[in-house]
């Protein structure tokens, strides 16, 4: 009787926690849906490789990452050293050297106005759909100037326009709060770049998965340890219930 009673007290903590699981789920799904899904795949090699070429070729300038070191970098993404040291490396860097560059954050604050972030764990912080879309929402201005309408105001130029060509801003009449407006509706390039938009969406979503990889370079042993930590679980938890009802089969 003991142990039924304890059983009752447990359930309503049981679903309790089911349903703080459930909103918790909800919640993410929320945020996730709030930009297109990138469907970058941090288990595709090839893509990681190209979207570090990538990063070193146009971002690595102004950005690090000094969470990661390039020896890790070539164990990963199964690439020799030599590789990595003749397509990935700049300047007297060493294999075991992390990703960092020459630029001080005093100037990249005269340069930029604001010094460049560390992008090592931009991944989890942001999010790959939200990456991937800010990658695809640069557009020229009147002035000329660069903006973005996924983060408005970046103090970071479209370093990768000459992949994508210029985009300019689609405007359209439209209602709002009883008087007519111009409203931004979408983007269209209007001088061509070196990639066509569906070449330059697979580009950046390259450089989105290399972006997410570093944020947890574990994740791609991970996730293939956890397939076999879960088989050994459900092997455990039969035995468990077999021996459980091995001991209980006099008391009955």
């Amino acid at each position: 009787m003991k142990r039924n009673q304890n059983n009752k007290n447990l359930r309503p903590a049981l679903w309790a926690g089911a349903l703080l699981l459930a909103a918790a789920e909800v919640f993410a799904a929320g945020r996730a849906g709030d930009f297109p899904p990138s469907e970058v795949n941090v288990n595709d090699l090839a893509s990681l490789q190209r979207g570090a070429k990538l990063f070193v070729n146009y971002c690595a300038g102004c950005h690090s990452m000094e969470f990661v070191r390039y020896s890790r970098l070539a164990e990963d993404l199964e690439l020799s050293e030599e590789m990595v040291m003749s397509n990935l490396v700049f300047g007297d860097k060493k294999i075991g050297d992390t990703m960092t560059n020459a630029m001080t954050k005093k100037q990249g604050e005269e340069w930029f106005g604001k010094a460049p972030p560390d992008l090592s764990v931009t991944g989890r912080s942001r999010g790959p759909d939200w990456i991937h879309a800010y990658l695809l929402s640069y557009y020229r201005q009147e002035d000329g100037s660069w903006n973005n309408t996924v983060l408005e105001n970046s103090a970071m130029p479209h370093v990768t326009w000459d992949l994508q060509g210029i985009q300019e801003p689609v405007y359209e009449m439209q209602t709002v709060d009883g008087a007519q407006k111009q409203v931004m509706t979408g983007l269209e390039v209007v001088e061509a770049g070196t990639m066509s938009p569906e070449e330059y969406k697979v580009a950046m979503r390259d450089l989105t998965a290399f972006l997410t990889y570093s944020a947890e370079p574990a994740v791609l042993k991970r996730k293939s340890i956890g397939v076999w930590v879960m088989a050994f679980l459900a092997v455990f938890a039969l035995i468990a219930y077999l021996l459980k009802a091995e001991y209980w089969r006099d008391v009955h």
